[in-house]
């Protein structure tokens, strides 16, 4: 039996280790932030999220018109992490095996024939699913299995994805003839929707004047995979209070609909909201935004801070609302008040 004066001191040591580890990865972290931005500029938020995303163990949906450096971002990112990344370009020709891989038979010296599964794109440590929306439910569908539980299965075969793995994939919000809506359960995988928009004036200017040139910034690995692994297992054990998991439950659960028909509720305006899965990735988003930052723990500011994109691609407003003219964005808006 452990003593209580053993255990102290067992205690102070392991919450030693986790903040020596948590200083060190907030630095590695630092400088894969500060490499990102030599190449791209004006979008900090939308970096920050991406980070997040990716040290909660993630996967994130960028959604913005084009020439915005949504591709671009995702390549920096591979590049920085040092992560194995690949790129599919989603068109509405495009079949679940040039995704997952097919199986080949094949024909020994000996005569002998057997089948050989050949590895699709989806075999990456950071997919790019470019433009997905642009693809068939069908071959949509083929990532469910892999983003939920980082297998596929081909021909009754279980194949392992490789670790970390991440699926970026990036939406253009302004042209949907010849598209599919991502159904609601992809969606749901998701751990973010990242809005990505223009560019301020001083940004701006200093991209005309940085990427027109004779020479282009290139991005540079600033962090190994293993350091990233480091990272994101760190991020499932920083510790999180009492007050930071109260307005967490609190807010997803009031982003649901509610049998109250009371006029004017935000339940009455929603067809359906949040699972339990917004509940997690919330806990996980607002831990790797205090590791980002820097700190050992995260508080309500962090849940204020992600409300909108861990919940934005969670919630659909019934016709009534959409009728009056409300937002899911000031909808969202309307949660976090609460919680102030």
């Amino acid at each position: 039996m452990i003593s209580p004066s053993s255990a102290a001191p067992q205690t102070e040591n392991l919450a030693d280790a986790i903040a020596r580890t948590a200083e060190q990865s907030a630095g590695a972290l630092m400088k894969a932030r500060a490499a990102i931005g030599e190449v791209i500029f004006g979008q900090e938020k939308v970096v920050e999220q991406a980070l997040i995303t990716i040290l909660a163990g993630g996967h994130a949906l960028l959604v913005g018109v084009p020439g915005l450096a949504k591709t671009k971002l995702v390549d920096t990112l591979g590049t920085v992490l040092s992560l194995d990344a690949r790129r599919v370009q989603f068109t509405p020709d495009l079949m679940p095996t040039d995704i997952l891989g097919s199986e080949i038979l094949e024909e020994s010296t000996a005569g002998k024939r057997a089948f050989r599964f050949v590895k699709g794109p989806v075999f990456a440590q950071l997919l790019m699913a470019d433009e997905i929306n642009r693809a068939s439910p069908r071959t949509q569908s083929a990532l469910l299995q892999a983003m939920q539980e980082y297998h596929v299965t081909v021909a009754g075969e279980r194949h392992d994805l490789p670790q970390p793995f991440h699926v970026l994939a990036t939406q253009n919000p302004i042209e949907q003839e010849g598209t599919y809506p991502l159904p609601e359960a992809q969606l749901d995988r998701f751990l973010m929707q990242i809005d990505v928009g223009y560019p301020s004036k001083d940004a701006e200017r200093r991209m005309l004047v940085e990427t027109t040139g004779a020479t282009d910034a290139k991005a540079k690995p600033a962090l190994s995979t293993e350091d990233l692994m480091t990272a994101q297992r760190l991020v499932r054990r920083l510790p999180v209070g009492e007050s930071v998991v109260d307005a967490i439950l609190d807010l997803v659960r009031a982003a649901r609909p509610d049998e109250s028909n009371e006029k004017g509720s935000i339940g009455s305006k929603l067809s359906w909201g949040p699972g339990p899965r917004a509940s997690q990735a919330m806990m996980l988003a607002v831990r790797a935004r205090a590791l980002l930052d820097g700190r050992l723990s995260p508080s309500v500011d962090d849940v204020i801070a992600l409300a909108e994109p861990v919940l934005k691609h969670r919630i659909a407003l019934n016709f009534a609302a959409r009728a009056e003219g409300e937002t899911i964005p000031r909808l969202i808006a309307q949660l976090t008040q609460r919680l102030n």
